[in-house]
């Protein structure tokens, strides 16, 4: 089994390159707003009953896919850096893949806001999340929330877990193209062949490029 963590701010595409991702591998897609957009119909975001199952569900879905020996799961994660609790979230998610020997990847995905801000709004985007459809709170809370946070990484900022790190400029890119590069940084195969095997099999850690 592979796990591989999709992180970035808003409107970078992760769920869409997350989805290409599992099309070219036959992985299985668990995208943030999955969890998000079910308990938005009971909670409000700033209850802490929200938070609380937020993470559960992100964890549980981890934990079940490592039971059933799935071929892999894609994640995808909004990671404020700059929020040390965030880390925390990160970590116990990927724990249960973790503690079973089980790679995980993360790769994070960059554009910068203007770019962004073309991509808020797309229709693949609205059909899967409810809460963006508000279009004129969408873009002020992309906008926003990059400058109340740290959303990306950087030479002085690394990624604060250890794991391998593949960061994607996806500016000029189509989803299908950087889905393509993810397989192609992180050596994985494609349908129908031998999934990645477990960490423990691995001589070293491969697909990790901090240069983008």
């Amino acid at each position: 089994m592979h796990v591989v963590l999709l992180v970035g701010p808003q409107a970078v595409g992760k769920m869409s390159v997350g989805r290409r991702l599992c099309a070219r591998t036959g992985y299985r897609l668990h995208h943030n707003h999955a969890a998000i957009e079910a308990l938005l119909e009971t909670f409000r975001w700033d209850e802490p009953a929200f938070g609380r199952l937020k993470d559960e569900i992100r964890r549980r879905v981890v934990e079940e896919a490592v039971a059933a020996d799935l071929p892999g799961l894609v994640l995808t994660f909004v990671w404020a850096f700059d929020v040390p609790g965030d880390a925390e979230v990160a970590r116990a998610m990927l724990a249960p893949a973790v503690d079973a020997g089980v790679r995980v990847d993360v790769v994070e995905l960059w554009a910068d806001e203007a770019t962004r801000l073309t991509r808020e709004g797309t229709a693949e985007r609205l059909e899967a999340k409810a809460s963006k459809r508000d279009q004129e709170f969408a873009r002020q809370d992309l906008v926003q929330s990059g400058r109340r946070h740290r959303l990306s990484t950087d030479a002085e900022h690394p990624l604060p877990l250890d794991l391998p790190h593949l960061r994607l400029d996806t500016s000029a890119l189509t989803a299908d193209q950087a889905a393509a590069l993810i397989c192609e940084r992180l050596g994985l195969v494609t349908s129908g062949a031998t999934p990645p095997p477990r960490a423990g099999a691995r001589s070293e850690r491969p697909g990790v490029d901090q240069s983008e």
